[in-house]
């Protein structure tokens, strides 16, 4: 293998700087640490097959609106949460299919040649990831995935709770933690050939190629970067938690059991500062949940046609939905950093990429905005006709985040009405 030196002058020749990981205090930050009372995080969430919205928007707006059927199960946190109605993203259609823009905003998502672009939670992690363990956190409910990297490619989601559990708290054996560290050197040496021919090719690449080996060149430098952070933190240990591996909940239609264990490490991979990013893909197939009262696939009430019966199925479904994710709420509120509590820290979005289920639609998106150092207690209403992007309730999150960007995707400020209170 090269030397690490050499690695890295020949990044610094190709013109890809970077900096190494500068772990806080020397060894990282926890969640407990007192000297580090002000981590911020950001959880993005998304329910594919949408939120029935007349049960989720009261009719009125501000501070004083009706409590909806949906919105019950949190109103004992109604200070911490506001739901947002009116948003959209421009030119993201195709009904399903714009889940794949639901955090990059990317146009016509359903169209043969489209092409993502990064997801918020990964432009995030490219200024803050290397604080933690973990840059990010990729999940999903069942198979799908939210992120996306610089160059539009979907990063692969974790659905497996036992694997999580022991990718973040399981140090394992010194065989396995040796078989870890080999596999980051042979990452560093592959990364020595890929380099000296990329210099080749680029000699002989003329302008048509020049876009390409810029976004091949913007892969090989996180890579690099995710190699070097992994090396540095493949010396520390794992945080310990009081919680046994779980086992995994193989039956799809126990919705409530397989989301309480995802929410369950979630909280724990904020709590012990494993990473400061998640994204879940929710669940959302057509398999009959186990709850009384429903008798029907989930995506086949989705499209219920306004047939009450298959609405009022769908609501118990989406009224468990809620309630879990309260649940999550509040185990956030009950931990506190210095003055704050893990709620008040981590920027929360639930929302869908679809805004009416049944006919497909993509526009006035159901969105609820928890934690963050926000004005809370409202419902923020736009005018669908007039639809903001809900790419500037993203730039609100790299607010929060202390990126003070102006622009994302298709936002071009922070949302309106949306304060944030630092």
């Amino acid at each position: 293998m090269l030397p690490r030196l050499r690695r890295r002058s020949i990044l610094r020749s190709a013109g890809i700087a970077f900096a190494l990981p500068v772990f806080e205090s020397g060894r990282g930050a926890t969640a407990n640490d007192s000297a580090t009372p002000d981590i911020r995080r950001m959880l993005a969430i998304n329910s594919p097959l949408g939120i029935h919205t007349p049960h989720l928007f009261p009719k009125t707006a501000g501070r004083d609106y009706e409590v909806t059927r949906y919105l019950e199960p949190l109103q004992h946190l109604r200070e911490k949460f506001t739901v947002i109605s009116g948003l959209m993203h421009p030119d993201v259609d195709g009904g399903h299919s714009a889940e794949k823009s639901f955090l990059t905003g990317a146009p016509h998502p359903g169209q043969p040649s489209f092409q993502n672009t990064i997801s918020v939670d990964q432009l995030a992690a490219e200024q803050i990831g290397y604080k933690t363990r973990f840059a990010s956190l990729t999940l999903a409910a069942d198979r799908s995935s939210l992120s996306y990297t610089r160059s539009g490619v979907q990063i692969p989601a974790e659905s497996r709770p036992s694997k999580l559990f022991a990718k973040l708290f399981l140090d394992g054996s010194d065989a396995e933690k040796a078989a870890h560290m080999r596999r980051i050197e042979d990452g560093q040496s592959i990364m020595d050939l890929v380099l000296d021919q990329t210099h080749r090719v680029a000699r002989r690449a003329g302008r048509a190629d020049i876009r390409t080996l810029d976004q091949y060149m913007t892969s090989v430098r996180d890579l690099e970067k995710r190699l070097v952070s992994a090396e540095q933190w493949a010396q520390r240990p794992k945080p310990k938690v009081d919680r046994e591996p779980p086992d995994d909940i193989t039956d799809r239609a126990n919705f409530t059991g397989r989301m309480q264990l995802m929410y369950d490490l979630i909280f724990l991979a904020l709590q012990s500062d494993s990473t400061r990013l998640i994204t879940l893909a929710g669940p959302g197939g057509n398999e009959v949940v186990s709850l009384n009262g429903v008798d029907d696939g989930w995506h086949n009430l989705s499209h219920h046609g306004r047939d009450p019966g298959k609405i009022e199925m769908l609501a118990i479904i989406e009224l468990e939905e809620i309630r879990l994710f309260g649940e999550l709420l509040q185990k956030l509120e009950d931990v506190h950093e210095g003055e704050h509590s893990l709620l008040d820290q981590t920027a929360i979005l639930l929302g869908s990429n679809l805004g009416n289920a049944s006919s497909h639609s993509n526009q006035n998106l159901p969105i609820i905005a928890a934690g963050g150092h926000f004005r809370h207690g409202q419902h923020l209403a736009f005018d669908p006709a007039d639809s903001p992007p809900l790419c500037n309730l993203l730039v609100s999150y790299l607010h929060h985040l202390g990126l003070e960007t102006d622009t994302f995707a298709s936002g071009e400020s922070t949302l309106l009405g949306f304060v944030r209170v630092d």
